[in-house]
């Protein structure tokens, strides 16, 4: 049986087979604020595992618990997330998380008075829970707000967005934040670097959560149901969503995509510091972090037009192809060409996640939030491959450990190619 199509309503239902057509775009403009704010959130981590790493004396493997505790909560927390949003809608779900993020970034504020890099992570912790509601919501909403045959195009469209937000953060967090660092290469007084510079940014980010929230609140989101067909299930769906091979790949291909893209991100400022790539000072590495995310935002803007004209699969299937050349590049070159070539990952980065996460969510129908929780657990991959890369560059170096993520674009380019055709059960 194919499954049930979705419906849209404003403050009525709309009869799919009355003819008429709801209006996108308010609600997909609304949305799309929220994809700016958590990519900024997010890509703060790159700037704060190197910060908190010279304050508290980390290694590698210890600065990854950053990473650990935000994507963790991916981990912990998707799946209730999932199962809150199809009880109380998507824009409940989304209000909810919003004010969980803000508590959490105001927790930075005790964190950094009390100098306690536990409360730091107990403070992310909190954050990512919020923002986990917010991916759980937001994500299966835009891409089921319009046309199933623009839905890659439409979710790519406004991740590019976020990639503006990961894009602004290291400008800004350099500025704020890692200003306050020595040379990362030389030795420094822990006891010397201020830990309140986290204090007013992480203050007016929970203010900025707050106030989206309230706005948020006013606006008028088309409802999402589906439309009621024979009480015949089929197979797949007694079994639930994990029964769609397409979907259990998926959720595989969004854990190495996030564990690639963060594992690179987050060791950006550590890499480019390097004698044997360019030896930046924090400041000037941190500002580099900005045209890695960058060239996904101008990725994603570019790939919102060619989904809609070319094989979403195989446009990932290039993708991941593209960015195993250039990490391998990185690795066997110096200085400039080192740096830049990987930087340039995150143009290839630009169109996975949004790509996978529609290809998965496919011909789910009534599973969709299900399916949306399975793959926004998957989003732990951002604390697990770090952490490992973090282990394997305290035991060799950062570039042996810029294989780990080869091996984590070898498999996206497998499910694009192979794993994200459907298989009727």
């Amino acid at each position: 049986m194919a499954a049930p199509a979705p419906v849209l309503s404003n403050s009525a239902t709309v009869s799919a087979t009355a003819g008429l057509a709801p209006r996108y775009t308010s609600a997909l403009s609304a949305v799309t604020t929220l994809f700016f704010l958590w990519g900024f959130i997010t890509c703060l981590n790159d700037i704060l595992i190197p910060y908190l790493k010279a304050i508290f004396q980390l290694s590698f493997a210890q600065a990854n618990l950053i990473n650990l505790c935000f994507f963790g909560a991916y981990f912990l927390m998707s799946i209730p997330a999932g199962k809150l949003v199809a009880r109380v809608g998507y824009k409940r779900g989304m209000l909810l998380g919003f004010v969980v993020a803000a508590v959490g970034a105001f927790l930075f504020y005790p964190a950094a008075a009390q100098r306690a890099y536990g409360l730091f992570l107990g403070a992310l912790f909190v954050l990512a829970s919020g923002i986990t509601l917010l991916q759980v919501a937001a994500n299966p909403y835009v891409a089921i707000l319009g046309p199933p045959q623009s839905a890659s195009a439409r979710l790519t469209l406004t991740q590019a967005f976020n990639s503006l937000g990961t894009t602004l953060a290291p400008l800004l967090g350099s500025a704020l934040i890692l200003s306050n660092l020595p040379k990362l290469n030389t030795a420094a007084s822990a006891a010397a670097i201020d830990v309140r510079a986290v204090q007013l940014p992480y203050l007016v980010i929970g203010g900025a959560l707050l106030l989206i929230s309230l706005l948020l609140s006013r606006v008028n989101l088309p409802v999402i149901t589906y439309a009621a067909q024979d009480n015949d299930l089929s197979n797949n769906e007694l079994r639930g969503a994990w029964s769609h091979r397409h979907l259990a790949l998926g959720v595989v291909g969004i854990f190495a995509y996030v564990g690639a893209e963060v594992a690179i991100g987050s060791h950006i400022v550590s890499y480019v510091a390097l004698p044997t790539v360019m030896g930046l000072d924090p400041t000037a590495a941190g500002n580099q972090v900005a045209f890695y995310w960058g060239a996904a935002m101008i990725g994603r803007f570019a790939g919102a037009y060619l989904l809609n004209k070319f094989s979403p699969a195989k446009l990932l299937t290039i993708n991941a192809v593209g960015a195993v050349a250039l990490v391998l590049i990185s690795i066997n070159t110096t200085g400039a060409v080192a740096m830049w070539s990987l930087l340039a990952v995150g143009l290839m980065n630009s169109l996975m996640y949004p790509t996978i996460f529609t290809l998965a969510l496919a011909g789910l129908g009534r599973q969709t939030e299900e399916g949306s929780g399975l793959l926004c657990t998957a989003i732990v991959g951002g604390a697990l491959v770090p952490l490992l890369f973090g282990f394997i560059a305290d035991h060799s170096s950062l570039r042996l450990a810029l294989l780990l993520p080869i091996v984590c674009y070898v498999y996206i380019s497998w499910y694009g190619l192979r794993g994200s055709r459907r298989v009727v059960a």
